[in-house]
């Protein structure tokens, strides 16, 4: 009789510890699903319920979080960021369907102009990339420094006019466009192959501070082997 109660308690013992074992461990994993819901509205993404109570125990670093990213602002790098993020999404390795290459989108004939005339050691040279941006900058910014200081400060089309749109409608379009946009007060346009027009990157790409760009009419890029 005395081992049957011993068993006994000892089968209610075990009973009890399974018991809270289990109510423990449903309360954390619903608490950490909690938590990871949480996460989920803030990045305003829907994710399968499976999917959130392991990213909650396991956290998942997502490529697009920009927590720590500096925050470059209106200066020059943030001018050259932004719109290499706008050409190729920031990719130095890409050509496009129409042949244009690299982080910036050049055509091989910008690139002549500028004294790039390997295209592939262009493409594969992030550095010689950056290069050229400044150098077809500097050109474009002799070729359009009076209509610069004419239009700068002033509206056409609703838009305001700044040396940074400026400078960013000749890179997609050319200084010659730009300059004819301007000249005509809007009347005549330029669009892409892709419908981007002179007028939105006047636009996007307003108020940046490109004053360190130097005008040059025979900026070239020094390309080293």
């Amino acid at each position: 009789m005395i081992k049957n109660i011993g068993s006994y308690t000892a089968l209610s013992l075990t009973i009890c510890f399974l018991l809270f074992g289990s109510f423990y461990l449903n309360k954390e994993v619903k608490t950490k699903l909690n938590t990871s819901k949480r996460i989920a509205m803030v990045d305003n993404t829907v994710v399968d319920n499976d999917v959130l109570v392991a990213d909650a125990i396991h956290p998942i670093h997502k490529p697009n979080d920009y927590s720590f990213s500096p925050k470059l602002g209106k200066s020059l790098i943030g001018f050259k960021e932004a719109l290499g993020f706008k050409e190729s999404r920031g990719d130095y390795f890409t050509v496009n369907t129409f042949g244009y290459l690299g982080k910036y989108q050049f055509g091989r004939e910008t690139l002549k102009l500028i004294g790039v005339y390997n295209t592939v050691m262009f493409l594969n040279n992030p550095e010689l990339q950056e290069k050229a941006f400044i150098a077809n900058a500097e050109r474009n910014k002799w070729i359009l420094r009076r209509d610069i200081k004419r239009f700068s400060g002033r509206t056409i089309n609703g838009v305001e006019i700044t040396e940074s749109g400026i400078l960013a409608a000749a890179h997609l379009a050319g200084a010659g466009n730009v300059k004819k946009y301007l000249r005509s007060h809007g009347a005549q346009g330029f669009s892409d192959a892709f419908g981007t027009s002179i007028q939105y990157y006047i636009k996007k790409f307003s108020g940046y501070d490109t004053s360190s760009i130097k005008p040059n009419k025979k900026a070239k890029v020094k390309v080293t082997a």
